[in-house]
């Protein structure tokens, strides 16, 4: 009775230990895949290998005094020559610094300043933060900080943020002086987390089209977009304008988060893969946020990484126009891990695609400092003048959505691409607008007049101010004769007075209304902004995109 029990018992026991070894074996290789990267960084970081044995040996044994940290810093600068110019080392005193950038926040007071004939004055207050709930207010100078006296004293940006900052609920002591009044006063403030804001500007150009300018893609900008699109869409807005613009990028999960704000199902967005990185893709979800409406996305040489994500997950979907001018070219997936002594090293694990599955990172097989030289490269040969076309360096034709042909290998290349501007406007008067006495003039002129400069809006403030040539008198009037013959002969040539008197224009409404009040006002002398609404006003809109 008990034979045939005996027989299935030796005939699936061999299966049984078979599967079971396979699974184990399965099991095994993907926990090793999974912990290698983790592994093999931490017998890196804490190992005591050849690099460390070298330095010690010199410590210990060589003729001469010398700097065993500035050699560690050579020794890894001389290591990463050999990676791609985006895999960096951040030493301890720099981390704590790059961290806050992408974080969304630090600890202080919460105020912006600017040093005027060496004083510390105020420009802005954080809404909320602890030089607000302090009385703190626009247009007070820094006597003391603490014990110590900053007036004066040839004073640095880096220096008082240093003293400014600190740990959380830790109190500071600040002696203020309001220009133009008599006499000082004291205020202790609490120090508290002040956000870092991605995003500059969210305002309406007109009826129907809204503007958002997002700085860079940290911890927070998914959030402060959505708070700006709601705000925008409550005030009637139809389409939209995103400026990435100068935005060196950030955080890949930023950039998708926002892309899928825009694109509609269960789309690809990017995907990412390395050598020692498996695919992995990102994909928009079923949240609805800004999917109906037309969408301009702002580009230029400066922007990067993440908001080239965003740029051209929008392009390969058909979901927006692109335009100004072929984006950085910055194709790498960065992790950052922490070294032992506080310093960090941020090496690039994967290349990142696509929807279309082009790589827009640019060559750097020349080396980093031809790689460095990209941005002159463009400007000799004509292509930031109009003057050449837009190269690419990958022949390889990729295909939106409605069948367009892109290329990657250098960049987001615009759907409509404008040129800088350098016949109409001169070299001088930019330096005029730049210049630390003319921003000196308007923030006098705004503390002298700040009581009488009030208006019901930005669109108020728009029609009713005039005093742009009364602002031009004073910056005349510190010339010597020769300068202010040279300088009125610049402002004769209209291009140039118009553009000098809508950036002080401009900077005034920034002082009232903050960066609200700048892009509003600026937006109406910016090519690429006027540009962007034309074609969502007319049909050259769905021409581009191929529907």
């Amino acid at each position: 009775m008990d034979q045939p029990n005996n027989n299935n018992l030796r005939i699936w026991t061999p299966i049984l230990f078979a599967v079971i070894l396979i699974a184990g074996m399965v099991i095994g290789f993907k926990l090793r895949d999974s912990l290698r990267g983790k592994r093999d960084i931490e017998t890196v970081i804490y190992r005591s290998d050849r690099l460390e044995q070298l330095i010690d040996l010199i410590n210990e044994k060589y003729v001469d005094t010398v700097n065993t940290n500035s050699i560690y810093s050579d020794a890894v600068a001389g290591i990463l020559s050999h990676l791609d110019p985006h895999t960096v080392y951040i030493s301890a005193d720099e981390v704590s610094t790059v961290n806050e950038s992408l974080g969304g926040g630090f600890f202080g007071i919460g105020v912006e300043f600017v040093i005027v004939r060496d004083t510390i004055q105020v420009t802005a207050i954080t809404p909320g933060g602890p030089a607000e709930r302090s009385h703190v207010q626009v247009g007070d100078q820094f006597i003391k900080v603490g014990d110590s006296v900053v007036a004066g004293k040839d004073i640095t940006s880096e220096k008082i943020i240093k003293l400014l900052k600190g740990e959380q609920y830790s109190k500071v002591k600040l002696t203020l002086k309001q220009p133009y009044i008599a006499g000082v006063r004291n205020v202790i403030l609490e120090r508290d987390i002040v956000p870092i804001f991605s995003i500059d500007a969210a305002v309406m150009l007109d009826a129907n089209s809204g503007y958002i300018k997002i700085n860079r893609f940290s911890a927070t900008t998914h959030d402060e977009f959505k708070k700006a699109l709601q705000s925008l869409k409550g005030q009637g807005m139809k389409d939209v304008i995103l400026d990435l613009r100068g935005n060196p990028g950030g955080y890949l999960d930023a950039a998708t988060l926002i892309a899928d704000e825009f694109i509609s199902g269960r789309k690809l967005l990017v995907y990412t893969q390395g050598k020692n990185q498996y695919k992995t893709e990102y994909k928009s979800g079923e949240e609805k946020g800004f999917e109906e409406g037309r969408v301009v996305v702002l580009v230029d040489e400066n922007s990067a990484s993440a908001a080239e994500i965003l740029a051209g997950a929008i392009q390969d979907w058909d979901r927006g126009v692109i335009v100004g001018r072929r984006s950085y070219g910055k194709g790498l997936v960065q992790e950052q891990y922490d070294l032992e002594d506080g310093a960090a090293l941020r090496l690039t694990i994967a290349k990142y695609y696509t929807p279309s599955g082009r790589c827009i990172q640019r060559t750097y097989s020349k080396g980093k400092s031809a790689y460095s030289e990209d941005y002159f490269n463009r400007f000799r040969s004509g292509e930031f003048t109009g003057f050449d076309t837009l190269s690419v360096g990958d022949t390889i034709p990729y295909y939106t959505a409605n069948k367009r042909v892109v290329y990657g290998g250098g960049g987001i290349k615009p759907d409509v691409y404008i040129p800088y501007d350098t016949t109409k406007v001169s070299v001088a008067v930019v330096n005029i607008i730049t210049g630390v006495k003319m921003r000196d003039i308007i923030w006098d002129f705004y503390l002298r007049n700040k009581d009488t400069l009030q208006y019901r809006s930005v669109n108020d403030f728009d029609h009713r101010f005039l005093a742009e040539d009364d602002i031009i008198k004073m910056y005349l009037a510190t010339l010597s004769a020769s300068g202010r013959k040279e300088a009125e002969k610049l402002l004769k040539t209209p291009a140039n007075s118009k553009l000098l008197r809508g950036q002080i224009k401009s900077q005034v409404a920034r002082y009232i209304y903050q960066n609200k009040g700048y892009y509003s006002i600026a937006a109406k002398d910016d090519k690429d902004i006027q540009r962007a609404l034309q074609i969502l006003g007319d049909e050259s809109y769905l021409k581009i995109i191929g529907r």
